[in-house]
């Protein structure tokens, strides 16, 4: 049966991710370039651009996708709920990976969290995943997402997968484990929202 094009797209698009991957890990990513990446997919430099705006981009992947998936976690949250539970159960069913992904995971994690040219990149992604939880938290408790309390929870909660994340880079607890263990330690700082009701800015 042949492929319908949606698949063959999704097909070029994750391989050009892996190839990237792969030549990162390989040369350092400031050393590649995307014209070096397009010749070893066996793609014209047009269709990578097509793909990815820069080659920052390809180590993130589908973030948009990521964080889309986190919006609608966050919406579909049962009201009686406690905030942080919901952020945390959110957190955790969109960074649930299945094993034959962990090796792509990893090599995109070890350039995201270690890659100095890629913090800048990183701050920008990082604020889009900060908007999304803080506009929850202003749902939820009835302030402005602008408030010290969303904001507050937004930074906290994707401090909290940062370090897990790291701490499995570096060979320590596992992924799931490790964002529990995580949320669970953060969950204890933030009394004000163990109750699901309005809270203080």
């Amino acid at each position: 049966m042949t492929a319908a094009p949606t698949d063959l797209r999704a097909d070029t698009r994750a391989r050009l991710e892996r190839v990237a991957l792969d030549l990162f890990a390989a040369q350092g990513f400031e050393r590649v370039t995307a014209d070096e990446i397009a010749e070893a997919a066996g793609i014209s430099r047009r269709t990578f651009f097509r793909w990815f705006p820069t080659k920052a981009d390809v180590v993130w992947g589908d973030f948009a996708g990521h964080v889309g998936r986190l919006e609608a976690r966050l919406a579909a949250t049962a009201p009686e709920q406690p905030v942080l539970a919901s952020i945390c159960a959110a957190y955790l069913e969109v960074n649930d990976y299945p094993p034959d992904q962990l090796p792509v995971l990893r090599q995109r994690m070890r350039l995201i969290l270690g890659e100095p040219a890629l913090l800048a990149h990183s701050q920008l992604r990082y604020a889009e995943v900060d908007r999304v939880v803080a506009a929850h938290v202003a749902r939820r408790t009835g302030v402005a997402p602008s408030a010290l309390v969303p904001r507050l929870v937004a930074t906290s909660t994707r401090a909290a997968a940062t370090t897990a994340f790291e701490v499995w880079l570096a060979g320590g607890t596992p992924l799931a484990s490790g964002l529990r263990r995580a949320f669970d330690e953060l969950a204890a700082g933030f009394p004000a929202l163990l109750d699901p009701g309005p809270a203080s800015t």
